[in-house]
């Protein structure tokens, strides 16, 4: 059975948007540090692989595999930058500072990786 693309696209926000309101619901209800642990685990980046090897086949996904491996380097930077800024910080002061130092870090690996 073949699904509308339209129907998937949807099916395929409902299964990311579902997994951002799990990690809420265990941040606020049961204990952040599990939401933390669903954060952290790669269940999206699985998500995300498993959509574009069924749309795109194993060479393509292999590709985002060693992408997403490199740029979570500048990704781990963004959540230090956001610990340490919300210290000083309104939450959405340190939010804007975090993003602006993963784009300096996602500009500066793509430079090194691009050449």
């Amino acid at each position: 059975m073949s699904w509308p693309e339209y129907l998937y696209t949807v099916f395929k926000f409902a299964v990311g948007g579902g997994m951002v309101v799990g990690i809420t619901w265990l941040a606020r209800y049961m204990e952040p540090k599990y939401g933390g642990i669903l954060v952290a685990a790669p269940i999206i980046t699985t998500i995300a692989f498993l959509f574009t090897y069924a749309e795109n086949g194993a060479q393509v996904t292999q590709q985002l595999a060693l992408a997403s491996f490199s740029f979570m380097i500048p990704t781990i930077l963004f959540v230090l930058a956001l610990y340490l800024l919300m210290y000083r910080f309104s939450f959405g002061s340190a939010i804007a500072g975090a993003y602006a130092i993963w784009i300096a870090g996602i500009l500066i690996l793509n430079g090194i990786l691009g050449r």
